[in-house]
C-alpha cells in the first residue's frame, strides 16, 4: 500500500514542522553557548506538562505501538496490565524515589549508584546500560518503525530503518534533552489522537457503522477469550502473563526498574524545576498511561476479526491502518512516525548522557555543570557537549547495522524485550531500593546481586524454559535480595562511603498529588473487577 499524495504531504510537513520546532525551542540566548547542564538535563527548568508528556513519547514507541498492538492481536487484553500497573507504579516513583534524587541532585542513575555505593558498580552498569539501550531498546524501536512504515508507505523497510534513524539523530543532535522533552507535548497529543482515531475507525468497522461503543460490544462478544485480564494456567500464553503474578508478583520488578531506575525514563524528572513540577508531571502521565490500551491494544484486538490470517501479530498494527481515508491516514502514520522519534531521540539523548558524564567525564576526572552547577572551563563543557553529540551518532549507527540481525526473526517483539530484559531487572531493583532504603548495604553486595541477576535468570531459563519469565523475575529478585543483605551484613558497613543524604528529604505529598493518586487507584480497580 503507497500513501496517496495528500498523506505525504502531511507527513512531509509535519516532519518539517517538528524538526524545525525542537531547534526553535532548544535555542540559546546571544553569547551563550550550551554546556553539559543545558544539553544533558535541559537546563534543569522542566515543567510538568513537559516532564509528563516526555515519559510517555520517550516510553510509547514503535515497541509498544506496534509490538504491544502485536501482542494484543496475540493474547488479548491482558497485554494491557504492562501499561495499567505502570500507572500505580509511576505514582511510587513520585512519592518516594523522586525526592531522594532532587534533593541529592542526581542527574543520572551511575551518579546515584557512585554517591551510593563507591566507583566500581557505577562504571559496570553504565556499561550495561549502555549496552542495553543500543543492542536492545535503541534496535527495537526503530526496527520496528520500520516495519510500520514498509507495511504503510510500501517503503523499503532498510531504507525506513536508515531514514528514521537519521532523522531522530539530527532532531535531537543540537538541543539535546530540551528539544527532545519541549516537543513531546506535540508528539503526544498527535499519538493520543491518531491512536483514537484508529481505535474509533475498526471497533466502528466491527460494528457495522454503528459506532465504537457497539463495536466494542461485538469485539467482546466475537473474541471473548481476548478479554481476560488475568490468565488461567491452561491459556496458551500463560507463560507470558502467568495470572496473578502480573498485579503482586514478577511485574512490580520490571516496572519499577524501568520506571524509577531507567535513565532514558527518569531522566526527564531529574531535570524538573523542582520536586513538586516533577510529581505534577509522574501524575499527568500516569493518567496517560490509563489510556494507553485503548489506543494501542485495542486495534490489536480488532485485527483478529478484521485481519484473522496475519502472517505476524505484529502487523496488526498497520493494517488497521489501512482503514484509514486519504489525508487521515497521512495524519495517523505521522502521528506512529512521531513516537518513533521521540522515542529514539530519547534513548540517543541517554546513551550520550551516561557516556559523557557517567565513563568520559570521570575518566577525565571532570566535574561538570550538569552535576553541580558550576562545573570546567567553558571549553571543556563545550568538549563534553561536543563527544555527547559524537556518541550519539556512533550509537545510532551500531543500532542501524545490528537491528535486522538481532530482531528479524521475532515474531513478538515486545514480549522479547520484555524477557530479555528480565535477565537483568531483579538486579537494578535490588541494588537501587536497598541503596535508596537500607543504609547498611555495600557495594559488594549489590555487585553479587547484579551478577547473580544475570546468572540465576540464564540458568532458570536452561533448567525450565516453560516457567514464566514474570514469575522468574520474582524468584531472582528474592535470591539477589537476600544474596546482597546477607553479604552486607557480613561486612563492616562503611557509612563515610555513603554520600547520599536523607536529611531534608520528606515524602509528604501535596493534596493535589494525593487526590489525584486516589483517582489512579480506583479507576484500576473498575478496570481489573471489570476484566477479571
Amino acid at each position: 500500500m503507497l500513501l496517496s499524495t495528500i498523506d505525504t504531504v502531511v507527513v512531509v510537513a509535519y516532519g518539517i514542522f517538528i524538526f524545525g520546532l525542537a531547534q526553535w525551542v532548544s535555542r540559546e540566548k546571544a553569547g551563550h553557548e550550551k554546556d553539559t547542564s543545558d544539553y544533558f538535563l535541559a537546563s534543569k527548568a522542566l515543567p510538568w506538562w513537559a516532564i509528563g508528556a516526555s515519559l510517555i513519547a520517550a516510553n510509547i514507541s514503535a515497541e509498544q505501538i506496534v509490538g504491544m498492538s502485536g501482542s494484543g492481536y496475540a493474547l488479548g487484553l491482558a497485554i494491557a496490565s504492562y501499561e495499567w500497573m505502570a500507572a500505580l507504579t509511576l505514582l511510587i516513583v513520585g512519592k518516594y524515589f523522586l525526592p531522594i534524587f532532587l534533593k541529592n541532585r542526581i542527574y543520572t542513575m551511575p551518579q546515584f549508584l557512585e554517591h551510593r555505593y563507591g566507583k566500581v558498580l557505577p562504571v559496570i552498569m553504565a556499561l550495561f546500560w549502555l549496552a542495553l539501550y543500543i543492542f536492545v531498546n535503541l534496535t527495537s524501536i526503530i526496527w520496528l518503525g520500520s516495519i510500520a512504515v514498509h507495511k504503510v508507505a510500501g517503503i523499503d523497510q532498510d531504507v525506513a530503518l536508515f531514514a528514521l534513524g537519521a532523522f531522530a539523530l539530527l532532531y535531537q543532535l543540537y538541543g539535546g534533552l530540551k528539544a527532545v522533552a519541549l516537543t513531546d507535548i506535540v508528539q503526544v497529543t498527535l499519538l493520543m489522537l491518531g491512536g483514537l482515531v484508529v481505535s474509533y475507525l475498526t471497533l466502528n468497522q466491527i460494528g457495522n457503522g454503528e459506532g465504537a461503543i457497539a463495536g466494542f460490544a461485538a469485539l467482546t462478544q466475537k473474541v471473548p477469550g481476548h478479554f481476560n485480564m488475568i490468565l488461567e494456567p491452561d491459556h496458551p500464553f500463560f507463560k507470558d502473563l502467568p495470572g496473578i503474578a502480573v498485579l503482586v508478583g514478577g511485574m512490580w520488578i520490571a516496572n519499577l526498574s524501568y520506571w524509577g531506575f531507567n535513565q532514558y525514563i527518569i531522566q526527564r524528572a531529574l531535570a524538573a524545576k523542582d520536586l513538586g513540577e516533577a510529581q505534577k508531571g509522574v501524575v499527568f502521565a500516569a493518567y496517560l498511561k490509563l489510556l494507553m490500551p485503548v489506543i494501542i491494544v485495542l486495534p490489536g484486538i480488532a485485527a483478529v476479526v478484521l485481519a484473522p490470517d496475519l502472517a505476524k501479530p505484529d502487523e496488526a498494527y498497520p493494517t488497521m491502518m489501512r482503514l484509514l481515508p486519504p489525508g487521515l491516514l497521512g495524519l495517523v502514520f505521522a502521528a506512529l512516525i512521531a513516537a518513533v522519534i521521540a522515542s529514539t531521540a530519547s534513548k540517543i539523548n541517554s546513551i550520550a548522557t551516561i557516556f559523557t558524564l557517567d565513563l568520559y567525564a570521570k575518566f577525565r576526572g571532570e566535574r561538570t555543570r550538569a552535576e553541580d552547577g558550576s562545573g570546567e572551563s567553558r571549553s571543556e563543557e563545550k568538549h563534553l557537549v561536543l563527544v555527547g553529540r559524537s556518541v550519539a551518532v556512533i550509537a545510532v549507527v551500531i543500532a542501524l547495522f545490528t537491528a535486522r540481525p538481532l530482531l528479524g526473526n521475532s515474531d513478538q517483539a515486545f514480549q522479547f524485550i520484555q524477557e530479555f530484559s528480565g535477565f537483568f531487572t531483579p538486579g537494578i531493583t535490588v541494588i537501587f531500593l536497598l541503596g535508596l532504603f537500607w543504609r547498611k548495604a555495600t557495594e559488594l553486595g549489590a555487585i553479587v546481586a547484579a551478577v547473580a541477576s544475570v546468572a540465576l535468570s540464564y540458568v532458570f531459563k536452561v533448567v525450565m524454559p516453560d516457567f514464566p519469565f514474570m514469575n522468574r523475575m520474582g524468584l531472582v529478585f528474592l535470591i539477589s535480595l537476600a544474596l546482597a543483605v546477607v553479604i552486607s551484613l557480613a561486612q563492616r558497613s562503611r557509612p563515610s562511603a555513603n554520600a547520599i543524604t536523607m536529611e531534608g528529604v520528606t515524602f509528604r505529598t501535596p493534596a493535589a498529588f494525593n487526590l489525584a493518586s486516589v483517582g489512579v487507584i480506583l479507576i484500576l480497580f473498575a478496570l481489573y473487577a471489570t476484566w477479571w
